[in-house]
C-alpha cells in the first residue's frame, strides 16, 4: 500500500512536480515530492497552492518556525505588504540555511491579523511568486485578531523535505 496506490484506486488525478530548475544547495528531484489536487475539491492553484503533497520515503524533514516581516535586527516593517514581503524572503533565507528551496516545500501555514479581500490577493500573489504551477505546496491561512509581537501582522513557517545533509 502507498499513498499513490490508494489515491489511483480512488481515481484521482496525481499531479507529481516535474523536475525543475534546482536552486543552489536544493537537495532533492522535484519529481520525488507528489502534489495532488483532486477533482473532488476545489481547485486551488489560482490561490498558489496544491491541496495534498506527498514526501517520498527516507526524507528528512526540515521544519521552519514562522518567519515574519522584520528584518535582521528584528526591526518590523511598517505596512502589511512589506511585512508578507519580507515574511517571505526570511522563509527563503532560512530553506537556504539547511540547503533546501522553495521547491522543497511541502506545507505551509499562514497566520494574518485582520485578513480580507484584499489581503488575500496579496498572500496569494506571494504564494504564485515563490511556488510556480507544479511546485505549489499543501497550505493552511489562518486569520488571527493578533500575533506574538505588537505590530506583527503576518507571519508563515513550513515544513520541506531533504535527502541530503545540511550544509
Amino acid at each position: 500500500w502507498t499513498p499513490t496506490k490508494m489515491w489511483r484506486r480512488l481515481g484521482v488525478a496525481m499531479c507529481a512536480a516535474p523536475p525543475v530548475a534546482m536552486s543552489k544547495g536544493s537537495m532533492m528531484d522535484r519529481g520525488s515530492i507528489e502534489r495532488v489536487n483532486p477533482s473532488t475539491l476545489p481547485t486551488t492553484a489560482h490561490f498558489g497552492f496544491s491541496q495534498v503533497t506527498v514526501a517520498p520515503a527516507g526524507a528528512r524533514l526540515v521544519h521552519v518556525a514562522g518567519q515574519y516581516g522584520a528584518d535582521a535586527r528584528g526591526d518590523l516593517a511598517a505596512t502589511y505588504a512589506e511585512q508578507v514581503e519580507l515574511a517571505f524572503g526570511n522563509l527563503l533565507r532560512a530553506l537556504e540555511a539547511v540547503g533546501a528551496g522553495p521547491e522543497d516545500v511541502v506545507k505551509i501555514t499562514i497566520l494574518s491579523v485582520d485578513h480580507d479581500a484584499e489581503k488575500q490577493r496579496l498572500v496569494s500573489s506571494w504564494r504564485k511568486r515563490t511556488w510556480p504551477a507544479g511546485t505549489q505546496p499543501a497550505s493552511t491561512l489562518i486569520p488571527v485578531p493578533r500575533l506574538a509581537v505588537d505590530g506583527m501582522v503576518f507571519e508563515i513557517d513550513a515544513v520541506a523535505v531533504a535527502t541530503a545533509p545540511s550544509p
